[in-house]
């Protein structure tokens, strides 16, 4: 008798929200130490995230988080489960009826040495209590996130979450800028960590060796990390826009934090030349990769990325002030045919605005 194949691991962009709540059938992958519910690890991310926003359990933090679990974000590193519970009611004080809707789950790795899942995520939301942007208006926003999580043994060990919060701020009638000046100012008198932080990022980036990402692989479904660090090697690092019609589509449909969206290769371009324009020796490293199946032939990859660069040029952050920029940005990639379809990028904008008036305060320009 023939056995039978194991069933896939559940593609969360191609299943419907209420399957993935209620999956049927037996375990899909090894998943020691996870609770006997969990399906697989799509299944964990999914249902987990759900039952601490959507249904208000932020208990159930202590169940799924490490007790000193890291949660590291452009803002300030979360140490802590209790921290975790406390800033998760604290957002939905300001924001009570914020949903998190799974739009992917990409992953990686195993139960021995840990998942690695990165979350897409669309967040709806309404501005009904005070919030770290300030007083209630009343206005509805719709944000994406996305949250890589480390996941052992039933808990999330480690995550790297990237939120578009200036995003946020702006669709719910706050000037961003007045924000992050605000932050820095707190920054500045407090004399925290953050930029310490930053400044320690900023070099380990600079420090990298990258000589090796741009190469394109002749099949880049095959082969997500050489087709990654191809992208950011070949378009950002190196400066050779002219290839980009080599990665992305000519349909391309780029979006980006704060609202922005981009059309095809040549809108691309524009884009990356508005980050070259403020920080002219930027560079990129690719931290890590996963990838999934889309369709057939086609993969999902998510990257997550560390952008650094000095701020020595005039553009969207104002006049330059000299000092370092660290980005902490992930990437969902849908490639089909070689090459980008659709494209989902999300760093804090609103923490890089912080970094830039808080330089401010200490250069004075």
């Amino acid at each position: 008798m023939k056995t039978p194949s194991p069933l896939p691991v559940t593609l969360c962009s191609v299943t419907d929200l209420s399957d993935m709540l209620t999956p049927k059938g037996p375990r899909r992958q090894p998943m020691k130490g996870f609770d006997d519910e969990f399906i697989d690890i799509v299944d964990y991310i999914v249902r987990i995230t759900y039952r601490i926003w959507d249904e208000k359990q932020v208990d159930l933090c202590k169940r799924y988080y490490a007790d000193s679990g890291n949660i590291q974000t452009l803002a300030g590193n979360v140490m802590g489960v209790d921290t975790v519970i406390k800033n998760t009611w604290a957002t939905l004080e300001g924001f009570p009826d914020r949903t998190l809707d799974a739009d992917n789950v990409v992953w990686s790795g195993d139960d021995n040495e840990g998942f690695y899942s990165s979350h897409l995520i669309t967040s709806h939301m309404t501005n009904l209590g005070p919030s770290e942007y300030g007083e209630p208006t009343g206005r509805t926003a719709r944000i994406q996130t996305i949250a890589d999580c480390v996941c052992l043994e039933n808990k999330i060990v480690e995550e790297w979450l990237m939120r578009d919060n200036l995003g946020l701020a702006q669709q719910i009638g706050q000037d961003g800028h007045e924000i992050a000046k605000r932050q820095a100012l707190s920054d500045h008198e407090s004399q925290n960590d953050l930029r310490d932080i930053h400044l320690n990022h900023f070099n380990r980036t600079m420090n990298t060796d990258v000589s090796g990402y741009a190469k394109k692989p002749s099949n880049p479904e095959d082969d997500a990390t050489a087709f990654a660090q191809a992208v950011f090697g070949t378009l950002w690092n190196n400066r050779s826009l002219k290839q980009a019609d080599q990665y992305y589509d000519y349909r391309a449909d780029v979006n980006g934090p704060s609202g922005r969206r981009y059309y095809g290769a040549k809108q691309v371009i524009s884009y990356i030349e508005s980050l070259l324009e403020v920080m002219p020796d930027l560079k990129v490293t690719v931290d890590h990769v996963a990838d999934v199946p889309y369709l057939e032939g086609a993969r999902d990859i998510a990257v997550r990325w560390s952008l650094a660069g000095t701020h020595t040029g005039d553009g969207m952050y104002g006049t330059p002030t000299g000092e370092p920029i660290y980005i902490l940005g992930g990437s969902h990639f849908r490639v089909i045919n070689g090459r980008i379809r659709s494209e989902w990028t999300v760093w804090d904008e609103l923490a890089v605005l912080r970094q830039v008036e808080r330089n401010r305060l200490i250069t004075g320009k």
